[in-house]
């Protein structure tokens, strides 16, 4: 009679499954035929590495996102360029179309702007800087009484000496008649009240009635006796004018309260508004 056996919940193994105890779950063994092996192990430094080049592809910055797999070496090497080309192209565009600076070469502001002496009629050790607002008259007329930067018609060469960029006080409009009488201004028949010109200043020169053009502006310094202004060379076209003074930065004694306050404003707001690059 052949011997019964119960049942059994275990099956034995057969040799053809062997490899099966000592394989991971892709069923290929490791060297030392242990189980669950799943490939290399990442280390610390390749886990950071990878985190940040998941950072750099999601980062807003164009930079970050098109450097992020190069070398750091090669990384940061681009960022300084990129921070140093936009820098220089941010100065650029703000001297070109927001605001820029001049210095005052002769006696013909004075003294409402210095120059410096040992020049003639010079009242001050160092010249003043001004920065002009290049934009404002994109949203205004120019209006009597700004002092502007302007670009001189060809004749003030021929009548000064010199031409180029001038600063002087814009006195009459387009349309208006300007006319002086032994140094003092009339607008239209009315004498211009003009509070920024000393006694000593004026002049005791007479010139007719002249009626202004339409599009151009009529020029004068606030140093009568020692400015070559458009009684000279004539008004000056709309599109010669740079901009409206605004500022005098330099020297520091010359800062004054609006100006010290534009200054704060500066300071404390721009480091809030900072481009980062990194």
């Amino acid at each position: 009679m052949t011997e019964q056996r119960p049942p059994s919940d275990f099956e034995p193994v057969r040799w053809e499954d062997e490899d099966a105890l000592f394989s991971g779950p892709t069923g290929d063994g490791n060297a030392d035929g242990w189980p669950g092996d799943l490939g290399p192990v990442e280390t610390a430094e390749e886990r950071l590495e990878r985190e940040r080049r998941e950072r750099a592809r999601h980062s807003r910055n164009p930079v970050v996102r098109a450097t992020a797999g190069l070398p750091r070496s090669v990384r940061v090497t681009i960022d300084w360029a990129v921070t140093i080309i936009g820098a220089i192209a941010i100065v650029l565009a703000i001297k070109a179309w927001v605001v820029n600076p001049y210095r005052i070469p002769s006696s013909s502001m004075e003294p409402t702007l210095h120059c410096a002496r040992p020049m003639s009629g010079c009242e001050s050790r160092f010249s003043d800087r001004v920065l002009a607002n290049r934009f404002i008259y994109h949203f205004k007329e120019p209006q009597r009484g700004d002092i502007v930067v302007f670009k001189t018609p060809k004749a003030a060469e021929q009548k000064c000496g010199s031409g180029g960029t001038f600063v002087k006080r814009l006195v009459a409009l387009p349309g208006e008649t300007w006319e002086e009488r032994d140094g003092v201004v009339f607008i239209d028949g009315k004498r211009l009240v003009e509070p920024y010109v000393r006694g000593n200043r004026r002049d005791q020169q007479t010139h007719p009635p002249r009626k202004i053009p339409e599009g151009r502006y009529f020029f004068m310094g606030d140093n009568r006796g020692s400015s070559c202004d458009s009684r000279e060379w004539g008004a000056v076209p709309r599109d010669n004018i740079v901009g409206e003074v605004f500022f005098v930065y330099w020297p520091p004694m010359r800062i004054g309260f609006r100006a010290a306050l534009v200054l704060l404003g500066f300071v404390l707001v721009f480091p809030l508004t900072r481009v980062r690059f990194r």
